[in-house]
């Protein structure tokens, strides 16, 4: 059984080296988190190669091969113009994106499978052994391991050449590989100079315009990135003076506890953000009851977050980001003894700060920029 489920792998590794499914992986490695595109890749692949095992014998006298490869062209054709779509266009929210590669992938894999080499490989081993499964394990890691390497390479290309020029590689693979099973399959009937040249024209026209599309948006993404940056940049520095001004001092408040103290963790979290941007990796303290009630200056405390809530607000997007986040919660507590775990809706934290402590909210919210 293992030799067959090995024999299977190389079969399969060897055959797809350098082929189409290879391409296609490295493309939507471009688009999509590596971990979703291999989760997909394996679904599509499980279940392409588990119906080859079952009923791929009889699947030719049910649909035709090629309405089906009629159809994988079309799909890689919209992979194609998808791939070119601006990042605005696609995020109408995280819950929409979570499950979306994931199926993209699967269904690009599944309906792009159907009746090639690797689907026609795992019927003909299958019908000579004794254990399916053993054929179904094989086939599937060896197109996972082939997949793999080829989203390796990818994702080594696309540290030297610019994201923008990986885009139009892979939506003119995909492009390519969409026209090449429709110029296959087509009935020759249909494939004459006037219809290529018309449905090529079509072609051209989407690309060129969704191309003029990603660009402007490019430019104008580029313009945004540079000032977050800034905004980001600035609010670091002053955040950075503005906790040395909190912090009590060892004359005061006794030996210094570094990351055990609430102060001493938010240092640690700006100095993190400037150095590297992101929160640091390791447990975060639940400071107790007797880290918060210390004499701090509660203005200068009041400054610092109507500075962090200004950035908040000013800028959507920094509501995500984990040491922000982090920041905000650990003035919260300086400040009222405890925090909001995060803001979903502006108008709903702004509530929850007045039930709080209103006198507090109101020095905020009557100077805080909305």
């Amino acid at each position: 059984m293992i030799l067959e489920m090995l024999k299977a792998f190389f079969l399969i590794f060897i055959a797809e080296m350098g082929d189409k499914t290879q391409i296609l992986a490295m493309a939507f490695a471009t688009k999509f988190p590596v971990k979703k595109v291999l989760t997909g890749v394996f679904i599509g692949v499980l279940l392409n190669h588990g119906l080859g095992v079952i009923v791929g014998k009889y699947i030719s006298g049910i649909i035709p091969t090629n309405i089906i490869q009629v159809v994988a062209g079309f799909a890689f054709l919209c992979f194609a113009f998808w791939t070119l779509k601006t990042e605005d266009d696609e995020e109408e929210g995280e819950e929409k994106y979570k499950f979306g590669p994931v199926l993209t992938v699967a269904l690009a894999f599944f309906i792009g499978e159907l009746g090639d080499k690797t689907q026609l490989t795992a019927i003909t081993l299958a019908t000579n052994t004794l254990y399916p499964f053993a054929i179904l394990g094989g086939t599937v890691s060896g197109m996972i391991m082939t997949c793999s390497v080829g989203i390796f390479i990818g994702k080594k290309l696309g540290d030297k050449v610019p994201e923008l020029v990986i885009k139009i590689m892979a939506s003119l693979v995909f492009m390519i590989f969409g026209i090449a099973k429709l110029y296959s399959n087509l009935p020759k009937k249909y494939i004459n100079f006037q219809n290529t040249s018309i449905f090529i024209g079509i072609i051209l026209v989407i690309f060129a315009v969704m191309l003029k599309s990603m660009l402007e948006s490019e430019r104008k993404g580029a313009s945004k990135f540079k000032q977050i940056s800034k905004e980001l940049f600035d609010y670091y520095n002053k955040a950075k003076e503005d906790i040395e001004k909190i912090c009590l001092g060892e004359e005061k408040c006794g030996k210094c506890q570094g990351d055990r103290c609430i102060v001493g963790y938010t240092k640690t979290l700006i100095n993190t953000a400037l150095e590297e941007g992101v929160l640091p990796k390791r447990k975060v303290f639940m400071h107790g009851k007797e880290d918060i009630d210390k004499p701090f200056e509660r203005e200068q405390i009041i400054n610092m977050l109507k500075t962090t809530l200004e950035l908040i607000k000013n800028n959507g997007t920094l509501v995500k980001r984990p040491e922000i986040n982090q920041i905000r919660k650990n003035l919260e507590k300086m400040l009222l003894g405890r925090s909001i775990e995060r803001i979903d809706n502006w108008e709903n934290y702004v509530n929850y700060m007045y039930e709080i402590d209103e006198v507090v909210a109101k020095i905020i919210f009557n100077s805080c920029n909305p």
